[in-house]
């Protein structure tokens, strides 16, 4: 059974809905020009973060992703102080960046002293053990691009690992770390998943109440 049309039809979209998507992927992404010419057209409220806060944290992720990560750390300590206390995780990985950007600029000695000052207190931990490995094991490597982990060197793993930084930032703040946009597709997803079921009358109720709970975060 499919959803019925006139079930789309009866959905209000206004402009506002479309405006507060616009804007949450603009603070989200850092661009304080546009959300200040953005809101001046639309006549939006000033988002929850104020434009000095998203400068900060954007130069925190043009840092982390131009390869100076200890620098992105730097800044980030100063607006986040006890960020990197509770989440080891995201502090091993920006230092994951600084060890992978030695490799590449082929100082690998520096690089190796380096894992030894930094990476040994992660040894104790089995979570990352696997991880340690994998990067310690780069060294080995004339051209460690070519090596098995290559992927370690990669642009991709840089940007995720900014993008779970810029996450962890905005959450830090209490600010949604996931654009409304990002919502919107989840529950999309969502939605087509319940509906290759065949549920009867219950696609279309569930259709409207995902929709009436995006609209609550919009």
């Amino acid at each position: 059974m499919d959803v019925d049309p006139r079930l789309y039809e009866q959905v209000d979209i206004k402009d506002n809905d479309i405006h507060n998507i616009v804007l949450s992927y603009l603070v989200h992404n850092c661009c304080k020009e546009t959300v200040e010419s953005f809101v001046a057209c639309t006549g939006m409220k000033q988002p929850e973060q104020n434009l000095e806060e998203m400068d900060k944290r954007k130069n925190i992720v043009h840092y982390a992703l131009e390869g100076n990560a200890l620098k992105a750390i730097e800044l980030t300590e100063q607006i986040a102080w006890n960020l990197f206390e509770n989440n080891q995780d995201l502090y091993f990985d920006l230092l994951s960046l600084h060890f992978v950007e030695l490799l590449c600029t082929r100082n690998v000695t520096e690089a190796l002293e380096f894992a030894q000052t930094k990476f040994t207190p992660f040894e104790k931990d089995q979570r990352y053990v696997a991880k340690l490995g994998d990067f310690l094991a780069l060294l080995a490597y004339d051209q460690p691009e070519k090596s098995p982990m290559f992927h370690l060197l990669s642009l991709e793993y840089r940007k995720q690992v900014v993008d779970n930084l810029n996450r962890a930032i905005l959450a830090y703040e209490n600010l949604p770390s996931y654009t409304a946009m990002e919502r919107l597709i989840q529950q999309t997803t969502l939605v087509t998943q319940c509906l290759n079921e065949d549920h009867g009358e219950v696609k279309d109720r569930l259709f409207v109440f995902l929709y009436q709970r995006f609209r609550r975060h919009v």
